[in-house]
């Protein structure tokens, strides 16, 4: 354990260091600038949702690259189920094909989790630094003894501490009802997150592949994990999550809108919208010519010829002539 732990501490001190300078700079902003409250409940409640502002405007890089890889994992769903019909047979095969054809289309198929993964560490972080150090009043990193100390007895509304949880509430009904809401707030923006890329930004054929089955699985348990855990979690962390959530939202949603995956129910309501806006502008926009197929051309079949009564026949052939004598004829 004194390997692993010290593993952790190396990744983790950087972390610490990084969210309480952002996490007291919002502070300092709001206390010196807009003269709030320095111990009070909504001064840290606005400079945690400034920090994780702050931490997902950083991210932004990684979600257009998350939306890029997305996008490619749907288009080429098509290929891959060709891939699996010809070699479903032969795994080994088969992965070798899937990962050439990865790298040809330019797609990563771990990129989609990308912005997650970068996400849990601050998140671990910004839970221990206001769960232990705040909670207890022991500074770390920028994070002073007096700033933690402040952060300890802050309470928002006057009566729910934001280092309290729904299981460790101290019977406070005030503080299990703000923090089911926040728990409520941040499994349903999760799974809306799920169900409005699956809905709206993936054409038909890649909701059977299993890029699929991975967004379906992702669309039930992310919920389902933090509905469980979320109980756990301090008030102000659930503050964090939650907004962090819809962020998530609302950054999906401008991108869905703004552009969309072809061939999805977004790209049409995007050409919908583009022609009306044209037209009430005084364009006309030409719908896009729909080739009609030809008709199908069949081989000319030879005229049979009719068939005639033997006395037709004889009369369309004229008489015969009669046959000449053997042996030559006598004057």
């Amino acid at each position: 354990m004194g390997f692993l732990g010290d593993i952790g501490h190396f990744i983790m001190t950087p972390l610490y260091y990084a969210i309480s300078a952002v996490l007291v700079a919002w502070h300092w902003a709001l206390t010196n600038i807009l003269q709030m409250n320095p111990h009070g409940g909504a001064t840290w409640v606005l400079s945690i949702i400034g920090l994780t502002l702050t931490v997902r405007a950083a991210l932004i890089p990684l979600f257009v690259k998350q939306i890029k890889s997305s996008r490619n994992m749907q288009l080429i769903q098509p290929k891959v189920k060709e891939l699996q019909k010809k070699y479903g047979h032969d795994r080994e095969r088969l992965a070798q094909e899937t990962m050439k054809l990865y790298r040809e289309s330019g797609t990563n198929p771990f990129a989609s989790c990308l912005p997650i993964l970068i996400q849990m560490p601050i998140f671990l972080a910004l839970f221990r630094l206001l769960d232990h150090h705040a909670a207890n009043g022991s500074g770390i990193a920028f994070l002073t003894t007096d700033l933690a100390k402040s952060f300890g007895s802050a309470e928002l509304f006057g009566v729910i501490p934001l280092k309290a949880t729904f299981l460790q509430s101290g019977g406070s009904i005030a503080v299990q009802v703000v923090a089911a809401l926040l728990v409520v707030a941040m499994t349903a923006t999760t799974f809306t997150t799920q169900r409005q890329l699956m809905s709206k930004n993936m054409p038909p054929d890649a909701l059977t592949g299993p890029y699929a089955q991975q967004q379906k699985l992702l669309l039930y348990v992310l919920p389902v994990v933090f509905a469980v855990g979320g109980i756990a979690f301090p008030i102000g962390v659930l503050f964090y999550w939650t907004t962090s959530n819809l962020w998530t939202m609302g950054q999906q949603f401008y991108v869905i809108r703004n552009n969309p995956a072809p061939g999805t129910s977004a790209a049409k309501a995007k050409e919908e919208r583009d022609r009306l806006k044209a037209q009430k502008h005084g364009k006309v926009v030409e719908a896009a010519p729909v080739e009609e197929p030809e008709p199908e051309r069949r081989p000319q079949q030879r005229q049979q010829p009719k068939k005639q009564s033997r006395e037709k026949r004889k009369k369309s052939s004229g008489p015969r002539p009669a046959p000449k004598p053997e042996g030559g004829t006598n004057d």
